[in-house]
């Protein structure tokens, strides 16, 4: 079953990465549909094993709920950041007990990576929609 999820996981990282999804698809379908695409991605990237996925995604899930819930903390930027800071510290013993510390580096890089990635298109996505307004008038 393990074996079969990931390579569930990987297929929908081959399909779907470069797919932007559409602009009528609802929102929680969106993030559902970008959540399974970082999911692949790192588990590409990182090549995770399935004994790996198991321990490493459920530190992960906690880990983003709490990015998640300073993001919707509505701190100040520099208060924002050391938070993040600190989640980013208390986490990382745990990755790297999973994923040894080269592994761990490289998961922040890919993390990043994709990231920027996600606000790239949608940043595109914004733009795009602003000028068929305009195009209206």
């Amino acid at each position: 079953m393990k074996k079969y999820l990931f390579f569930v996981i990987v297929i929908l990282f081959a399909t779907g990465l470069n797919a932007q999804p559409p602009n009528n698809m609802p929102k929680p379908e969106r993030l559902e549909k970008i959540k399974a695409l970082y999911a692949a991605y790192i588990t590409q990237k990182l090549k995770l094993t399935p004994d790996e996925a198991q321990k490493f995604w459920p530190v992960h899930m906690q880990y983003e709920a709490e990015l998640e819930a300073i993001n919707k903390s509505g701190l100040q930027e520099i208060d924002r950041e050391e938070a993040v800071l600190k989640v980013k510290k208390k986490y990382a013993a745990s990755f790297t007990k999973i994923l040894g510390a080269d592994r761990y580096n490289q998961f922040n890089i890919h993390d990043s990576a994709f990231r920027d990635k996600i606000k790239g298109r949608l940043k595109e996505m914004q733009q795009k929609n602003k000028g068929k307004g305009r195009d209206k008038e």
